[in-house]
């Protein structure tokens, strides 16, 4: 996380302006360890505060089997990053490591990716909120502190965004993202609906639909969860289950009496003790025996001070996987729930997609399901009714989806807390066709699926 000298920051706040109308980055830009044909289509940065130069540092991939003939209609997908093991993770990770159409390899070399999310949608990357990543913090005290100030930031930057392309205006809107961005997606979901009932129809943003993985969305009740989960696993016994109940206990009375930074201080003692009960190498995937390797090599590469030229990135800025000065601004809203924000995407009728990897013990299966039994929706009953099906991709299992009206949920197999990453063909699968409501996706939403993009009904 990095902080400037006033005239540093004159010099970078002209970068920014610059890139924040960034154009399609030349062919004499690859290099090579960056593959010509692994450039994104647009990439550089969006202010959210024109006078101090905080901006937001984006990278763009256009439909790669659409190229170059891209319909009005075909959807952008925005993906926004939330942790793994921590808070304030950078999206250039997923990009590189998860969904994006190049793959980081351990040697530090690109290979194209076998499920990439841009196969035939635009795929954007936020590195969100400001101080992550790429993306640039003139202060501390402009980091976001709450879910309402991390809204406002990516409503300018998706606002921005569009501005940059005619042919963005009309295209629907999908934001996607995993694990603390539980919380960013349904606050931008909820912040974009608010703003469209004061705008005109040509003025919204036309958002079609979130997608949440192995997500914290309703901490509280999530956290409940863990000292029974791993029990009935067999990873614990009994007296270890009574021992992380009490911690549950004392996290909750931290969140009852509003006391937000002990709660969090709280809850960081039960995964902790968990982790230890078990023996496990991570509780993001009860399957490994090493945790999830990432950090080391996405670090290396966007430390390269050539890859940050191709990217359009400062050179002078250092990548992090994961800053712990975001984290720390964030402390006090990591056990708040925005649980009220999804009930009213879906009153709304806003697509939502929940997915979790089978083998996450820590936002998982158990954890998603125990707050949505407790969402206020009238549709709720009909959906724990609906009808839990097999979902198979060529043949072989791949988990299971239940849908109802608006919401549908996804159980992946073989996966854990990051499922593009474990089951990237898979992922891929899943998403498009919850996009275009094909397959174990079609029927309540829509009776007459097509190929076709089609522009969802107006919101309001």
């Amino acid at each position: 996380m990095q902080f400037f000298s006033p005239l540093f920051l004159l010099i970078l706040i002209a970068a920014v302006l610059h890139h924040s109308t960034a154009r399609p980055l030349p062919p004499s830009a690859a290099s090579t360890s960056y593959p010509k044909q692994a450039l994104p289509h647009k990439s550089g940065y969006l202010t959210v505060n024109s006078t101090s130069g905080s901006a937001i540092y984006y990278t763009y991939y256009e439909a790669h089997k659409n190229t170059p003939k891209i319909s009005l209609n075909t959807p952008i997908l925005i993906w926004l990053e939330g942790g793994g093991p921590s808070f304030g993770c950078a999206s250039m990770t997923a990009n590189y490591f998860q969904i994006g159409p190049w793959i980081l390899n351990q040697n530090l070399s690109l290979e194209p990716n076998p499920g990439p999310w841009n196969n035939i949608f635009g795929l954007l990357f936020l590195d969100n909120p400001i101080g992550t990543g790429f993306s640039i913090a003139a202060s501390p005290q402009e980091i976001p502190r709450n879910q309402n100030d991390v809204a406002k930031h990516l409503y300018i930057a998706i606002k921005k965004f569009i501005a940059l392309d005619e042919s963005f205006k009309t295209r629907p809107i999908y934001i996607t993202g995993e694990s603390y961005a539980g919380k960013y997606i349904p606050a931008i979901g909820y912040y974009i609906l608010k703003k469209n009932t004061y705008l005109s129809n040509d003025s919204r943003l036309n958002l079609a639909g979130v997608a949440i993985g192995n997500a914290l969305v309703d901490p509280g009740i999530q956290l409940a969860t863990y000292a029974v989960n791993a029990y009935n696993l067999f990873l614990i016994d009994e007296k270890q289950k009574a021992l992380l109940d009490d911690l549950q206990f004392e996290a909750l009375q931290c969140i009852k009496s509003g006391n937000w930074d002990e709660a969090t201080n709280a809850r960081n003692r039960v995964l902790d003790t968990l982790t230890h009960m078990t023996g496990l190498a991570t509780l993001l995937d009860c399957r490994r025996l090493i945790p999830y390797q990432y950090n080391s090599a996405v670090d290396k590469f966007l430390n390269n001070v050539e890859i940050k030229r191709v990217l359009g990135v400062n050179e002078s800025l250092v990548f992090e996987v994961c800053s712990d000065t975001v984290a720390d601004a964030l402390k006090e809203d990591v056990m708040k729930s925005v649980r009220y924000m999804v009930e009213f995407l879906v009153e709304k009728s806003v697509k939502v997609l929940l997915y979790q990897g089978q083998s996450d013990l820590r936002d998982g299966v158990v954890s998603t399901l125990a707050w949505v039994k407790k969402m206020k929706w009238e549709g709720l009953e009909r959906f724990l009714k609906a009808e839990r099906k097999v979902w198979r991709v060529d043949g072989k299992l791949a988990g299971y989806v239940q849908k109802s009206g608006s919401l549908s949920n996804v159980v992946v197999m073989n996966a854990g807390h990051l499922v593009p990453s474990d089951q990237h063909v898979n992922s891929q699968v899943m998403i498009q066709d919850w996009v275009l409501e094909r397959e174990l996706f079609a029927g309540e939403m829509n009776e007459d699926i097509t190929n076709d993009f089609e522009l969802p009904p107006t919101m309001y």
